[in-house]
């Protein structure tokens, strides 16, 4: 897609993040950092919420991760007085692990249809280095 703005010019960080609290999101410390023209940023700690027991990032926080990053990119496009957005389907592929610091998302719309979106997201470890990209599939619905 173009590098032309897909969100509101009102947006704050601080509604993005308040959209999190007392849910998942805010419990794996999933923080959004970055408003772009046409992409957001979010970070994620690798601590003991989001590690596996052999002390790795987990491969389901990275997808909870991304699915995170996609489906508020998704609900901060349309207008939530006439639609809804429910993810379809996500993947992922893990490229590399880690075992602390913080992972970076960042997600950018590969297609904003008027009834499907598409998002892609790329997580990098502190080293700027590819943890894990994925894609997400979203339906956006019309309120009855």
């Amino acid at each position: 897609m173009a590098n032309e703005r897909i969100f509101p010019e009102y947006l704050e960080l601080d509604a993005l993040n308040s959209m999190s609290k007392g849910c998942m999101v805010d419990h794996l410390g999933i923080v959004f950092t970055e408003i772009g023209d046409d992409y957001l940023v979010a970070t994620m700690p690798v601590d003991h919420r989001t590690k596996q027991p052999m002390g790795l990032l987990h491969g389901g926080a990275s997808v909870a991760l991304a699915e995170t990053m996609g489906s508020v990119g998704s609900t901060v496009t349309i207008d939530l007085n006439k639609q809804y957005a429910v993810g379809l389907e996500i993947n992922t592929n893990h490229i590399k692990s880690a075992k602390d610091g913080l992972v970076t998302g960042v997600a950018k719309p590969v297609h904003l249809g008027r009834s499907t979106q598409v998002w892609g997201i790329d997580i990098r470890n502190d080293e700027n280095q590819l943890v894990a990209v994925s894609r997400i599939t979203l339906a956006i619905l019309d309120r009855k």
